[in-house]
């Protein structure tokens, strides 16, 4: 019998004992938590015993599992059923924030203007729009809350309407698994079209002809792996297939120059690009590859006139920008546009007719360049905050003279720009409002510096109300992701104000694995260097401390998916460290999924993880899978949330996480798991629903901290 198995029947003999200790605690009024049974399966790897005690978890059709998420729900009502009048105190705040009827900014396409309006009350946005001028009649081309009716769960996937605006093609998702059924819609009559098509993904282009799209179908494993063509009236048994992928590193991936004049199929890795081009007025006719895949080399495609603009990490690790003609695209006649900069992360770019705008990292920061295309002058467009992010949003006009973009702070909401890049002024179409007197003049945010294990410095953003910062340490909500290369920015969020003005500071953890610090950052926060993402973060909660910005008994951690990774990495590498986890969504079963081909995610995700079938990357992976770190200690105060839908991280990684944690802690902390047994990685769908999640965890952290 291996010391793993002997290992296993010592903690079975632990779970009952702790079980019993539960229903002491039950007697003497603490409701006991849920025991679940431990049936290990048993495997080797690489000569190594692998025991998983909860690996029946994973069928869904075994009634021990939906028992076991049900009786998990149960425990977390009880244990927080304490805490409901703050939740719903907490829910009517950050409700009374929001102006529930409200407009999107409209934005220009052709002779149209679309946008999309809420109504208080209604959980789903209504999508419009109007002919002429914005003093025309509003058309309401898609009422998602007509469409949710009766659904527990539900979300649009893609949102397209023809180039002559006659047809709406619109994809829905009841279950949050990220299926997508896709509709076809005649606007001026309102009916549904016969062309319903099942199992679709993302991206949805329509060709200038107004009667063929292209769409993307998923295998069993839910990877777009497939693109078709269709054409309305067409049977969809018969549409025509443009692409199979069988290479299951690679994900399809449809787009259309905002010139309109080609649509684009990208062909993607992690670390890998494959572009073909097809002219959007000649559908049927063949794609042509602009160069073909190339270990370790991306590239994206834009149009403009004769030419592609091209950004790519070829020679360039933080990207160059080059150009080619259409006719010959080939590698061997790309030129230079915008050269590599070592100090300067190229993130991309958007060509108009007369206008390139450039988007780009330094020092941590965005920026945003303006080129003139026919002369080369160039400008900064200047941001007035030291701490600020921007995103570009509906520049459907390639003719357009003014680029529009979403800005905001820590402390300032979402405002709408549209930026005329040939005047330099910019003209600010709307902030969105929130309501209950907020006043960002009464809060302060920062940027500041902890140093990691090898001397890397590591930003962190952060966010507090002036009158409310103590010297002597605030409760702190410290917030990480790290991976894939997600940069996350410091974003406006009217929820957080409910913690701010409790006198709570909000940090972010600008770790490795994302980009904020150039492509490198991203480089060294991934496969066998993915624990600095981990030991920054770490970093960053002890400068914290050090710096009095807070203690350890009033630091509270946040994460989610692969951020949730990060919550159960750090929480049992330093599970002192932290009073209080939020893992939401967490990936923790690292090992166990990435040997699991027939998971979704898995082979197209060796590139960021590494595949355990390899020795090195499985001894690597083992050293920080949260599911294969948890060992008989204590931790702290732990919610941990799951959708039964899931189709990226899988509802038995947080079910099992949760139940080795309850088999092996020695700490009577608080340990909660709390399942959506209608939804799949985001949550709910309505947007009040997605309020009392808010609420909920918000809730959590408030009560354990006992602030």
């Amino acid at each position: 019998m291996s010391a793993a198995i002997r290992g296993w029947r010592i903690s079975t003999f632990w779970t009952v004992s702790l079980a019993l200790g539960g229903a002491l605690g039950c007697a003497m009024g603490r409701p006991r938590p849920p025991q679940a049974p431990i049936d290990p399966q048993v495997t080797v790897i690489h000569g190594e015993t692998r025991i998983d005690p909860f690996f029946w978890m994973r069928d869904r059709n075994d009634p021990r599992t939906i028992d076991y998420l049900n009786a998990e729900n149960a425990y977390t009502e009880r244990m927080t059923r304490h805490t409901s009048g703050l939740r719903d105190k907490l829910y009517r705040e950050m409700k009374g924030r929001i102006k529930e009827t409200d407009l999107s900014v409209p934005y220009p396409r052709n002779e149209y203007f679309y946008y999309t309006r809420t109504v208080e009350g209604s959980q789903y946005p209504i999508y419009c729009r109007k002919r002429g001028s914005l003093d025309a009649s509003e058309e309401i081309i898609l009422d998602v809350n007509e469409l949710a009716t009766g659904q527990k769960y539900f979300r649009i996937g893609v949102v397209q309407v023809s180039p002559n605006h006659r047809y709406l093609t619109y994809s829905d998702d009841s279950r949050g698994d990220e299926v997508y059924t896709l509709r076809v819609k005649e606007l001026s009559t309102g009916r549904l079209l016969p062309d319903t098509i099942e199992n679709t993904y993302y991206g949805v282009e329509w060709a200038n002809d107004n009667q063929t799209l292209f769409y993307t179908t998923l295998d069993a494993a839910k990877r777009p792996y497939r693109a078709l063509r269709h054409v309305l009236g067409d049977d969809p048994a018969q549409d025509v297939l443009v692409h199979q992928e069988d290479d299951e590193r690679f994900y399809v991936h449809l787009d259309k120059t905002r010139s309109q004049k080609f649509i684009l199929l990208s062909l993607d890795s992690q670390i890998t690009s494959e572009v073909r081009f097809l002219d959007a007025d000649r559908p049927m006719s063949e794609f042509t590859i602009i160069h073909p895949r190339q270990q370790g080399m991306e590239y994206a495609v834009d149009h403009h006139g004769n030419d592609f603009y091209i950004v790519t990490n070829d020679q360039a690790l933080n990207f160059r920008l080059v150009k080619v003609p259409v006719t010959r695209p080939a590698k061997s006649h790309w030129v230079d546009v915008i050269p590599h900069r070592p100090e300067v992360k190229l993130d991309g770019v958007d060509a108009f007719a007369d206008h390139l705008a450039i988007y780009e990292r330094q020092d941590g920061l965005e920026r945003l360049r303006i080129r003139r295309l026919d002369d080369g002058a160039e400008h900064y467009v200047a941001f007035d905050e030291p701490v600020y992010t921007f995103s570009i949003t509906d520049n459907e006009e390639y003719d357009a003279k003014s680029l529009r973009f979403m800005y905001a702070s820590l402390t300032t909401p979402r405002t709408v720009y549209d930026y005329n890049m040939e005047s330099r002024t910019r003209e600010m179409k709307k902030q969105y409002e929130v309501l209950g007197g907020y006043e960002p003049a009464e809060y302060q945010s920062e940027r500041i510096f902890a140093v990691a294990k090898d001397g890397v410095r590591v930003p962190i953003s952060l966010v507090y109300r002036k009158d409310l910062r103590k010297p002597g340490g605030n409760p702190t909500l410290l917030y990480g992701y790290g991976s894939y290369g997600a940069s996350m920015d410091p974003f406006f969020d009217s929820n957080r104000i409910s913690l701010l003005d409790r006198g709570y500071i909000f940090a972010i953890a600008h770790i490795r694995g994302g980009e904020e610090m150039g492509r490198q950052w991203y480089e060294d926060g991934k496969l066998l260097k993915k624990k600095n993402t981990f030991t920054d973060f770490i970093a960053c909660a002890e400068h914290l401390i050090t710096e009095k910005y807070t203690s350890s008994e009033q630091l509270a951690i946040m994460g989610g998916s692969a951020g949730g990774l990060l919550m159960g990495a750090v929480t049992t590498m330093r599970p002192d460290l932290f009073d209080a986890v939020v893992a939401q969504v967490p990936f923790v079963d690292v090992i166990n999924t990435m040997l699991d081909a027939s998971i979704p995610l898995t082979v197209i995700e060796y590139e960021e993880w590494g595949n355990p079938n390899e020795k090195a990357y499985y001894e690597y992976m083992k050293s920080y899978s949260p599911y294969d770190n948890v060992t008989d200690r204590a931790y702290p105060d732990m919610l941990i949330t799951a959708g039964l839908n899931d189709p990226r991280v899988a509802y038995w990684e947080p079910a099992k996480f949760t139940a080795k944690l309850r088999a092996m802690k020695t700490d009577d902390h608080v340990l909660l798991l709390k399942t959506n047994m209608g939804a799949g990685h985001g949550g709910s769908s309505g947007r009040y629903d997605r309020l009392k999640e808010v609420a909920f965890d918000y809730a959590f952290i408030i009560d354990r901290l006992g602030v």
